[in-house]
C-alpha cells in the first residue's frame, strides 16, 4: 500500500508533467514528461486514475511511445480498482481522435469489455463506443459488425457476439437518424454490413435486422422497385429457396413460413413473389400431407395472404396444385363436420379466388367452367363437365357442413353467454371469454366459406379479387365515426383498434370504476352481437332453417 505522502508526491509530479505539456508549444519535445505519465500508471490508485486521463490526452504527440502508452493504458483497464478501470475506459476514445488508425483496435478492446459485470463500468463502455461512432461511424460500424461474424469469418466468441448484437439493437439502431450521416451513404454501408452478417443468424436476429432495414429511408415508401427486389432477395436467401426441400427438416419449414410472412409487406408494395410461389408449387404442396400438423395451417394461411399479390403467370402455374389441395379438403359427401377442416378450406378457397381472378380461364380445365377470354388456353372445345360436376358437388357438401356447424356454434354462443353470467371467478370468466372468441372466429370462418363458395356454382363465376373477404384470423378494420362534438369543434385523432375516445379514457373520481365496468359490459355485449351477426350475414345468400333463425334472434 502506498504511503499518503508518497501518493501525494506522485500526484504532484503528474500535475507538473501535465502542466508542462499543456504549456509547451511543441509538445513532442517533452518526451520525459510523457514518459513520466506512463510510469505513473504503475503507482498508486489516485495516480493511476490521473494517468488514465493524461495518457490518451497527449498520445498523438508521441508516436514513438505509442506502444508503451497503449500497453500502460490497457493495464489500467485490467486494474482491480473499479474507479481506475472506469477512468481508463472513458479515455479510450481519445486515442482515436487524431490517430484514426487506432479506431478498429480500440473498438475491439471495448467490445471485449461489453461483458463487464459492474453497471457503471458497462455504462462507461457503452458511452465510449457511442463516442467512437460519432467520431467515425463508418469505421466503427465496420469494426463492430466484425464481431457478429459471417459464414466466411465466423465469430469466435458467442457470448461477446450476443453482447455486440444487444448493443447495436439497443444503442445504435434507435438513433440511426443521428448517426447515419451522410444518410444515403451510411444507410447503404450498414445495409451491406447487415447483409454479410445475415449469412449466419438465428430467426430472431434475422427479424431484428429486417425490421431495421425496413426503417431505413433507402427502403422507404418512395424507394424504387430495385430496393424492394433487394429486400426480397435477402428474405429469399434466408428461406433457402435454392435448396432441395427435406420434409423432415423442421428448421427449414419454420424459416420458410416465417420468411413468407416477412415478405408480405414487400409483395404489397410490388415486389415479386415468384420464387416463393415456385418453391411452394414444386417442393411443398406435393408433400403437404407429410408436413407437421402444426405447420400445415401456418403454411395455408401464408399462401392465402400472398395470393392477392401474385402475377397472372404465377397464378396460372400454381392454380392446379391449389385446386388439387382444395378438393382434398372439400369432401365429396357428407361425413360429419368434424371431419372437415374449415380453416383449411377457408384458406384454400381464398387463395383459389385470388389466383383464379388473375388467370380465370385456367379454371376451365380444372373445374369445368366456361370462361371465354378468346385465348387458346380457354380450351372451350373440350369436355370438362365431369370436373364441373365433381367440383360443385364438393362445394354443396362444404356448404351443408358449414351451415350445420354454424348452427352448433350459434347454440354454443348462447351457452357461453349463460356460462359467463354464472361464472364467479376471474379464471372461469377468462375461460368462457376464450371460448366465445374461438366461437366468434369459427363463425367468421364459416361465413367466409359460404360467401366464397356461392359464386363458384356458376358456369362462368366471378372470382373475388378484392378485399371484400376479411380472413377469419385477421382483425377487421373498423372505420372510426367522429362524434358530433368533434365534427363541430374541429378534427380529433381517430381512436385506434376500433375503440372510441370515451372508452379509452380512464374514469376519474368515484365514478371511474363504475364507468369502466359499464364499458367492459358494453364491449362484451357488442362482441356477442358481432358473432351473431356473422351468422345473420349469410341469410341473403343461403337458406336458413326456421329453428336456426329463431335461435339467432333469441341470442340477440
Amino acid at each position: 500500500m502506498t504511503e499518503p505522502s508518497e501518493e501525494a508526491n506522485q500526484i504532484e509530479k503528474l500535475y507538473e508533467f501535465g502542466e508542462r505539456l499543456n504549456e509547451a508549444k511543441d509538445k513532442s519535445q517533452n518526451v520525459k514528461d510523457y514518459e513520466g505519465i506512463i510510469e505513473a500508471a504503475k503507482t498508486s490508485i489516485k495516480a493511476k486514475q490521473l494517468a488514465a486521463q493524461l495518457i490518451p490526452r497527449f498520445f498523438k504527440f508521441f508516436p514513438d511511445l505509442s506502444s508503451r502508452a497503449v500497453d500502460a493504458h490497457l493495464d489500467l483497464i485490467e486494474e482491480e480498482e473499479l474507479g481506475v478501470r472506469v477512468q481508463a475506459i472513458r479515455g479510450l476514445p481519445l486515442f482515436c481522435k487524431d490517430t484514426p488508425e487506432y479506431l478498429s483496435k480500440i473498438v475491439d478492446i471495448l467490445v471485449q469489455l461489453l461483458a463487464a459485470e459492474e453497471i457503471v463500468e458497462r455504462d462507461a463502455v457503452h458511452k465510449a463506443l457511442m463516442s467512437l461512432l460519432r467520431q467515425d461511424v463508418k469505421a466503427s460500424l465496420t469494426a463492430l459488425f466484425k464481431h457478429i461474424g459471417s459464414v466466411d469469418e465466423p465469430s469466435t466468441d458467442e457470448f461477446i457476439r450476443e453482447k455486440v448484437l444487444s448493443f447495436i439493437r439497443d444503442k445504435v439502431f434507435p438513433i440511426k437518424a443521428e448517426l447515419l450521416k451522410p444518410q444515403e451513404e451510411m444507410e447503404r454501408h450498414i445495409t451491406d454490413l447487415i447483409k454479410k452478417s445475415l449469412e449466419d443468424v438465428t430467426g430472431a436476429e434475422f427479424r431484428m435486422f429486417m425490421d431495421f432495414l425496413k426503417s431505413l429511408s433507402i427502403f422507404g415508401e418512395k424507394a424504387p422497385q430495385e430496393r424492394m427486389k433487394e429486400l426480397i432477395g435477402i428474405i429469399e436467401g434466408q428461406a433457402d429457396l435454392d435448396a432441395q426441400f427435406n420434409v423432415s427438416d423442421a428448421d427449414h419449414i419454420d424459416r420458410l413460413i416465417s420468411c413468407l410472412y416477412m415478405a408480405l409487406p414487400f409483395f404489397l408494395r410490388g415486389a415479386s413473389g415468384s420464387k416463393f410461389l415456385n418453391y411452394l408449387n414444386k417442393h411443398i404442396i406435393p408433400v403437404f400431407d407429410k408436413l407437421p400438423e402444426e405447420r400445415k395451417l401456418d403454411l395455408l394461411k401464408a399462401l392465402a395472404e400472398i395470393s392477392p399479390y401474385t402475377t397472372p403467370q404465377d397464378s396460372r402455374q400454381i392454380l392446379p396444385s391449389v385446386v388439387v389441395l382444395l378438393k382434398k379438403y372439400m369432401p365429396l359427401r357428407k361425413t360429419g363436420g368434424e371431419e372437415m377442416n374449415f380453416t383449411y378450406v377457408e384458406c384454400l378457397l381464398y387463395a383459389f379466388h385470388h389466383l383464379a381472378h388473375k388467370a380465370p380461364n385456367a379454371t376451365n380445365s380444372l373445374c369445368g367452367y366456361k370462361i371465354v377470354t378468346g385465348q387458346p388456353s380457354d380450351r372451350l372445345g373440350e369436355d370438362f363437365s365431369e370436373c364441373y360436376k365433381d367440383f360443385t358437388e364438393r362445394l354443396t357438401t362444404v356448404e351443408d357442413l358449414t351451415r350445420a356447424t354454424m348452427k352448433k356454434l350459434t347454440q354454443g354462443m348462447a351457452e357461453h353467454n349463460k356460462a359467463m353470467a354464472a361464472a364467479k371467478s376471474d379464471e372461469a370468466k377468462d375461460n368462457v371469454k376464450t371460448q366465445k372468441q374461438n366461437t366468434t372466429t369459427g363463425l367468421r370462418t364459416c361465413n367466409n366459406i359460404l360467401a366464397m363458395s356461392k359464386p363458384l356454382h356458376s358456369k362462368t363465376p366471378s372470382f373475388i379479387g378484392d378485399k371484400s373477404i376479411n380472413l377469419s384470423w385477421k382483425e377487421a378494420v373498423k372505420p372510426s365515426v367522429p362524434s358530433a362534438t368533434a365534427a363541430a369543434g374541429g378534427k380529433r385523432p381517430a381512436a385506434t383498434n376500433g375503440a372510441s375516445n370515451t372508452a379509452a379514457k380512464k374514469g376519474r373520481g368515484s365514478g371511474g370504476l363504475q364507468n369502466q365496468l359499464v364499458n367492459r359490459a358494453l364491449e362484451e355485449a357488442i362482441g356477442n352481437l358481432d358473432a351473431c351477426l356473422q351468422s345473420v350475414r349469410i341469410w341473403k345468400n343461403s337458406r336458413v332453417p326456421e329453428e336456426y333463425e329463431k335461435m339467432i334472434f333469441d341470442v340477440l
